[in-house]
């Protein structure tokens, strides 16, 4: 296995995660700097108020990417499979 395969897997495997963890972390940042910001409007500083939207809109991300992150992570692992058994070869 040469040093670019092994560069060329953790790219894959980086731009994988970014695609899969993403839209999630996005959506979390989203949504926390919105809560902050209401709450730094009308000085409300209760801790708990932005786990309930969070939840929410990381489930809705959840339900509306599925399939798409879903086929992310099934065509890298068939890219690692099909490499593993071309050098085993």
């Amino acid at each position: 296995m040469s040093e670019s395969m092994v560069i060329g897997i953790i790219k894959d495997t980086m731009m994988t995660s970014l695609y899969v963890a993403g839209p999630f972390l996005v959506v979390g940042l989203v949504i926390g700097l919105v809560i902050s910001i209401f709450q730094a409007t009308t000085q409300i500083q209760e801790q708990t108020l932005t786990f309930v939207p969070k939840l929410v809109g990381i489930a809705l991300t959840g339900l509306l990417l599925g399939s798409f992150i879903l086929s992310k992570v099934a065509q890298f692992t068939e890219r690692i499979f099909n490499l593993i058994a071309s050098i085993s070869k």
